[in-house]
C-alpha cells in the first residue's frame, strides 16, 4: 500500500486553498498557499507505510521546521493586514484569514499523524514515550528524580505582579503558563506565573534499562514538568496550566547603505532576532480560554494566530528520539554515495580535467569528490591561487578547514561570503572572522544584493603559463547537505568558462564595471533578459510551427515576467513541462490558458535542489545549469549564474537522470491539476513503482 487512506484525504482536500490566487494576479496561484500546499505533500511521506517509521517521525519534524521558517520569515505581512483591518493588496484581513485556515488545517493533520499513526507504529517497534499516566511506579520514581537532579535547579518561575511584568520570552523558546490558587507569601493573590524551560535540557529522555524493562522507553520533557508542575509553587494550588511557544518574525533587516560595517551591524542585529513580533502562538489543546486569551493580548496576536496542538509544541525537537536511537532497522538503509567513475583518484586531478570536463550528480556520487579537487589544489605547490563563494557552510566543514591550510601554505585565498544567507548568518560571521585572522582575503559581494553562485576558481602556474580550474554547483559548499539534496557539480579547465569565472569574482571583490561574459548568464544583469528571450525565441518557432520543448527544474516558480512568459510561449505552441519541487505559482492544465504546461512536484528522500533549464528548438538543444529558481529577488537581488553544458555526452546525461527520470517518476512525484491542487502521480505499466531517486542510487551507489 503506497498511501494511507488518510494521506488521499489530505491531498484530496490539499488545497482548493491552492487555487485562491493573489488579488493583483487573479490568474496565477498564491504563492503562500503553494508553500502550505508544498508541506502537506511533505507530510505525505509521513503517512506512507512503506517508508521506515523512523523517517516518518523525521518527515513530521520537517514539516515543523518548515512552519517555523514560513511564520518567521512570510506571514508578518498577513498579520499587520489583520491587525490594520486593510481591505485591498496582496495582504489583507481576508488573506490572513484564508491563510490561517490552511495553516491551522495542516497543523491539526500534522498532529493527527504524530498521534494516531507515527507513534502506534512506533509503539508496535518497542519504542514507546510514556505519559505520566502510563509510567509504571517505578518509572514514577526514576522521573521524580530526574527532575529533582536535571530539571528543577534550572527552572525559575516568575509570578506575574507590578514588579515582575510578564517577561520577555524568546522566539521558539518552550515555556509553561501556570494560574494559582490561594495567595503567595506577602498574601497576595497575583494568580499567574511563567516557567521558561532552559534550550539546554533534552526534549526527550530515554529511561534506564532497570526501569524500561526489554523496550525502549522515554519520556518527553514536556511530560516531566507536567508531572512535578505544583512542586515549583510551594503553598499555592496549580488550577490551571498550560505548554506554550511563540514564534517571532526573524528576517534581518539591515540597511546596508547606511551601515559602516555590515559584519558588526548583523551581529549586533542577531541579538535581536529572538525578541522580533510575535506572529503565531503555540499552546496545548487543553489550554483554558483564560490562559490562552491572556498571552494572545501579551502577544497582541488575532484569535487566529492561536494554534492548539495536540502534543509537544515543537514537534521539531522529536528528531532527538530518532538520535538516541541507534535503530537502523527502522531508518532508510543507510546509502553509500560512490565515488564518481569518471573522476580518476590519481595523484593529479588537473591532468584528468585537461582531458575533460567532469559532471557530479550529488548525493548520488560523493561531494568528497569537490573536496579531493580543493585538497589537491591545497597541496600542489603549483597552485598560487584560489577563490571560492560562501553561502551555507554550515557550523564545522571540511572544506572551511582546507582554505584555512591554502592560507597557510603561502596560497592567495579570497572567499566572498555572503553574510546574509538567511539563518547562516552567524556560522558565516564566525567563518569570515576566522579567515580573516590568518590572512585570507575577505569580501562580502556587492551592497543591496546577495551572493548566491556557487564558484570554486583555482589558479595554477603550468611552466610559463597560468592556468583555471573551476567548479560550479547548484548547491553550496556544505558536505553535510550534499549527502542530503540533490545538486550538480560540474569541474571544468574551459579557458573560457573559468575566465567568466575570474571576471566575476574580480567583480564582486572590487566591483569594477563586469566584462561581457561569453558563457556565463549572471544575475541581476543578463540572466533575467536571456530566460527571457530564450522563451521568447522559441515561443516565436512554435508558432511558425517548429516543433519546440521546454523543461524546467528548480525550487520555486514565483517570477511574474518569466511566469507569463511561458504562459505566452504555451498559447502559442511550445510543449512545457515545469518540475517545480516548491511554491509554483503558474496554473498548469487549465484549458485554454495553459493546456501546453504540465507543472510536477518530486518530494523524496532527498531534498530535490539542482536547477536544470533545458529549450529545444527543431533538432537544436541547449542545457544550462544555475544556481537561481525562476524568483524575483533571484533575478535582481541576488548574484546568481547560469552556464550552458555543450559536451553533447555530459548534456544527454543530465537530460536523463535530472528532467527524464522526474518526468516518469510513477512513485514520489506529485502533478498539478488545474485547480492548483496536487495529485499523487501513478505511473503505469513498468513505471508504475519507479522512483527516480531510487533508481539513481541503484545506478550510481550501494545501499546496506
Amino acid at each position: 500500500m503506497l498511501l494511507s487512506q488518510e494521506t488521499e484525504e489530505i491531498i484530496a482536500l490539499e488545497n482548493t486553498s491552492q487555487a485562491i490566487h493573489d488579488a493583483e494576479h487573479p490568474d496565477l496561484l498564491d504563492r503562500d498557499h503553494c508553500l502550505v500546499a508544498f508541506n502537506e505533500r511533505v507530510l505525505s511521506w509521513a503517512a506512507r507505510e512503506d517508508v521506515p517509521v523512523l523517517e516518518r517521525l523525521r518527515y513530521v519534524c520537517i514539516v515543523s521546521s518548515n512552519m517555523d521558517e514560513f511564520f518567521e520569515v512570510r506571514s508578518e505581512p498577513h498579520l499587520t493586514a489583520k491587525r490594520t483591518g486593510d481591505k485591498r493588496g496582496s495582504y489583507t484581513e481576508a488573506s490572513f484569514d484564508r491563510l490561517s485556515e490552511s495553516l491551522h488545517s495542516l497543523v491539526e493533520r500534522q498532529y493527527a499523524l504524530y498521534n494516531h499513526a507515527i507513534l502506534p507504529a512506533l509503539a508496535d517497534c518497542g519504542i514507546k514515550i510514556v505519559s505520566h499516566g502510563e509510567r509504571s511506579p517505578a518509572q514514577r520514581l526514576w522521573v521524580k528524580q530526574y527532575f529533582e537532579r536535571a530539571v528543577r535547579p534550572l527552572l525559575i518561575p516568575v509570578g506575574l505582579d507590578p514588579a515582575h511584568p510578564f517577561p520577555q520570552v524568546a522566539n521558539k523558546a518552550f515555556n509553561f503558563i501556570v494560574r494559582l490558587g490561594g495567595k503567595d507569601a506577602f498574601g497576595r493573590s497575583n494568580e499567574i506565573a511563567i516557567v521558561k524551560v532552559p534550550r539546554a535540557l533534552p526534549r526527550i529522555i530515554r529511561l534506564p534499562e532497570k526501569v524500561a524493562g526489554s523496550k525502549s522507553v522515554f519520556v518527553a520533557l514536556t511530560s516531566v514538568i507536567r508531572a512535578h508542575l505544583s512542586e515549583l509553587f510551594e503553598g499555592r494550588v496549580v488550577e490551571q496550566f498550560s505548554q506554550f511557544r511563540v514564534t517571532r518574525h526573524s528576517d534581518l533587516s539591515v540597511d546596508e547603505d547606511e551601515v559602516q560595517n555590515l559584519r558588526t551591524a548583523l551581529r549586533q542585529s542577531l541579538v535581536h532576532r529572538h525578541y522580533g513580533e510575535a506572529v503565531r502562538l503555540e499552546v496545548s489543546a487543553g489550554c483554558s480560554t483564560h490562559l490562552s486569551d491572556f498571552l494572545l493580548e501579551q502577544f497582541d496576536l488575532p484569535a487566529m494566530a492561536l494554534y492548539r496542538v495536540s502534543g509537544p509544541v515543537n514537534l521539531l525537537r522529536l528528531t532527538q528520539l530518532i538520535d538516541l536511537l541507534d535503530s537502523p532497522q527502522w531508518c532508510f538503509p543507510v546509502y553509500q554515495a560512490s565515488v564518481p567513475v569518471q573522476w580518476n583518484l590519481g595523484p593529479n586531478v588537473f591532468e584528468q580535467l585537461q582531458r575533460g570536463d567532469v559532471i557530479l550528480h550529488h548525493p548520488f556520487e560523493s561531494f568528497e569528490a569537490v573536496l579531493l579537487f580543493l585538497r589537491a589544489a591545497v597541496n600542489d605547490p603549483n597552485v598560487l591561487a584560489i577563490k571560492q563563494t560562501i553561502y551555507r557552510a554550515g557550523d564545522d566543514s571540511a572544506l572551511m578547514d582546507l582554505l584555512r591550510e591554502a592560507v597557510r601554505k603561502g596560497k592567495e585565498v579570497t572567499v566572498v561570503v555572503e553574510l546574509k544567507a538567511r539563518f547562516d548568518e552567524e556560522a558565516n560571521i564566525n567563518w569570515a572572522e576566522m579567515l580573516e585572522s590568518i590572512g585570507a582575503q575577505v569580501v562580502y559581494g556587492v551592497v543591496g544584493l546577495k551572493t548566491h553562485a556557487k564558484m570554486l576558481l583555482v589558479t595554477r602556474r603550468e611552466g610559463r603559463a597560468l592556468r583555471r580550474y573551476g567548479h560550479l554547483s547548484t548547491g553550496n559548499y556544505n558536505p553535510r547537505t550534499a549527502r542530503l539534496y540533490t545538486d550538480i557539480s560540474h569541474l571544468s579547465a574551459d579557458p573560457v568558462l573559468t575566465k567568466d569565472m575570474e571576471n566575476v569574482f574580480i567583480h564582486l571583490a572590487i566591483q569594477s564595471r563586469l566584462p561581457r561574459l561569453k558563457k556565463m548568464w549572471m544575475a541581476p544583469f543578463n540572466l533575467h533578459e536571456r530566460l527571457l528571450a530564450k522563451i521568447e525565441a522559441l515561443a516565436q518557432a512554435a508558432a511558425q510551427g517548429e516543433s519546440t520543448r521546454i523543461v524546467l527544474k528548480m525550487n520555486s516558480l514565483t517570477d511574474l515576467a518569466l511566469i507569463h512568459a511561458l504562459i505566452q510561449a504555451g498559447q502559442r505552441g511550445v510543449v512545457i513541462d515545469l518540475i517545480v519541487r516548491g511554491v509554483c505559482m503558474l496554473p498548469a492544465q487549465v484549458k485554454g490558458f495553459t493546456d501546453n504546461i504540465r507543472v510536477r512536484s518530486v518530494i523524496g528522500r532527498f531534498l530535490e535542489h539542482s536547477r536544470v533549464y533545458y529549450f529545444r528548438q527543431g533538432m537544436h538543444d541547449a542545457l544550462y545549469l544555475s544556481s537561481a529558481d525562476w524568483m524575483n529577488r533571484n533575478m535582481v537581488r541576488r548574484v546568481e549564474l547560469a552556464w550552458p553544458i555543450n559536451d553533447p555526452v555530459q548534456r544527454q546525461r543530465l537530460i536523463d537522470e535530472c528532467l527524464l527520470a522526474y518526468l516518469h517518476d510513477g512513485l514520489d512525484a506529485w502533478d498539478m491539476r488545474a485547480d492548483g491542487s496536487y495529485r499523487a502521480s501513478r505511473g503505469c505499466g513498468i513505471l508504475a513503482e519507479q522512483s527516480a531517486q531510487v533508481a539513481l542510487m541503484a545506478r550510481y551507489g550501494k545501499t546496506n
